[in-house]
């Protein structure tokens, strides 16, 4: 999960700097943009589609009825190939993370979409070399392993073109479920870069000896313009952005504070913190500048409600990388992307609201416990922890519940109240009466957040009201 900041640096209480906020309010502006929030992974399915079906078109009408099976196969190689390379604009536009589609249609949501678009390029790029091999060696009677020693070696960048896609299958191996759970996330994303190495190699051959662009100018014009336009975009939001921001907010380590056993609260302070536009539930990636950190960036929650002041991030030691920042030293400088994410208050949709929060995952929902609109008992937070030794911020939830009138539930899995499976439809019922009119706020392990979407939609939750992001690699 990711991680937040604390009230000392300002030195007053969290609480006391936040002032009544009027209950919520809806009107047709709010409802038009929750439909639209609602909506907005669908319409991103949609448009992947259409450009699926124009990379059809294209294929389709530039192409001859094949006469033999050799042609047969070598089209559904050359069909194969151009989905590929569809598919890598639209991996290259993900990995952007361009801050709109963040914020609307949520980093988690962003982050399947990539994962899936990943493994149908690995599967198209091999069917594609596959196809192509057998349908030439069969279309001039070869054998296979002389049609492929001479496509690599008499066909203008398909020796880059196979190094590429080899870079792409060994990609697409290191990201299988059961292979990534067994590396740290660092010996994941260096590997994971080679992404880029790949894409350049391929793009060559696709524009030198891609039927569909050797005879048709515009096509061949149009597929230059979308590479680097998502280049462009990819390098602009991951790289330009970020300098301009750290530059323009000068962002350093105030202070590092411990919250509990592993966990520490990390404030930062800058200039025109504002201007980030940071809202309670999203995160930052930050980059802190300092020997052994530098080269890597990772998603840290805000546990606080934004301010003009500063800004806090929650970590706990969960690898290498995580680890080490426990020892983070203040004055150390910080190069942040974001803010991401649509765990925010947009989501929202009824005046109710519950927030269920597993071990770390309170970090966004303690920010937006503290800044959602909410009347008197319209807020309540469930949280579940081991021990009362691992709650985080358990005064400052306590301070928030007692100035809001907003009820906290700490589910103890070593408390005799809680033993039991405190998410069961009865007990959340019990818990919170009017649970179904509620919107709900869910972060945590993966396995409970599953457990409480399946007990919400027992207890009439619609699946539009339950808002969670799981950013598991």
């Amino acid at each position: 999960m990711r991680e937040t900041a604390s009230a000392g640096v300002a030195g007053r209480s969290t609480v006391k700097r936040r002032r009544h906020r009027a209950p919520f309010a809806t009107g047709p502006g709010h409802e038009l943009r929750a439909y639209l929030l609602r909506h907005s992974p669908s319409v991103l399915w949609a448009l992947i589609i259409v450009g699926g079906l124009a990379i059809t078109w294209l294929w389709w009408s530039s192409t001859l009825p094949p006469r033999s099976v050799g042609g047969e196969l070598t089209e559904a190689g050359r069909l194969t190939g151009l989905y590929a390379g569809y598919l890598v604009i639209i991996l290259l536009a993900l990995m952007a993370r361009i801050p709109v589609l963040e914020r609307v249609v949520g980093a988690d949501r962003l982050a399947r979409v990539h994962g899936m678009a990943g493994r149908y390029v690995v599967s198209l790029v091999v069917a594609h070399g596959l196809l192509i091999l057998v349908g030439y060696a069969s279309t001039g009677h070869t054998g296979l392993v002389h049609q492929a020693l001479s496509l690599l070696t008499g066909y203008p960048y398909v020796l880059w073109a196979a190094i590429g896609g080899a870079l792409f299958v060994l990609v697409g191996v290191l990201s299988i479920r059961n292979v990534r759970s067994r590396m740290s996330y660092e010996a994941w994303y260096l590997p994971h870069l080679l992404t880029y190495v790949g894409i350049g190699l391929a793009f060559l051959h696709q524009i030198e000896t891609g039927a569909q662009f050797v005879t048709n100018p515009v096509a061949r014009l149009a597929w230059i313009a979308a590479y680097a336009a998502v280049t462009a975009l990819l390098v602009w939001c991951r790289v330009v952005v970020p300098l301009r921001n750290s530059w323009r907010h000068r962002l350093v380590v105030a202070d590092v504070r411990a919250e509990a056993p592993g966990v520490v609260s990390v404030y930062l302070t800058g200039s025109r913190l504002a201007e980030l536009n940071a809202e309670a539930g999203q995160f930052l990636r930050l980059r802190f500048l300092s020997k052994g950190f530098w080269w890597q960036s990772h998603p840290y929650s805000l546990s606080a409600a934004p301010n003009p002041h500063w800004l806090r991030v929650t970590i706990k030691a969960l690898g290498d990388h995580t680890g080490q920042l426990q020892g983070l030293r203040p004055g150390t400088k910080v190069l942040a992307e974001g803010p991401y994410g649509a765990l925010t208050a947009r989501r929202r949709s009824r005046h109710g609201v519950l927030l269920v929060a597993g071990g770390v995952g309170v970090t966004p929902l303690r920010a937006l416990f503290e800044s959602l609109p909410a009347a008197p008992g319209r807020l309540t937070l469930l949280y579940r922890a081991t021990s009362p030794v691992d709650l985080v911020f358990r005064h400052e939830l306590d301070q928030l519940a007692a100035a809001r009138q907003a009820p906290v539930h700490y589910l103890l899995s070593q408390s005799e109240e809680h033993r039991g499976d405190p998410f069961h439809p009865g007990s959340l019922r019990q818990l919170v009466p009017d649970i179904a009119e509620r919107d709900v706020y869910i972060c945590g392990p993966s396995g409970m957040t599953d457990t409480v979407i399946e007990s919400l939609r027992t207890c009439g939750v619609p699946i539009r009201r339950i808002h969670h992001e799981d950013f598991t690699f």
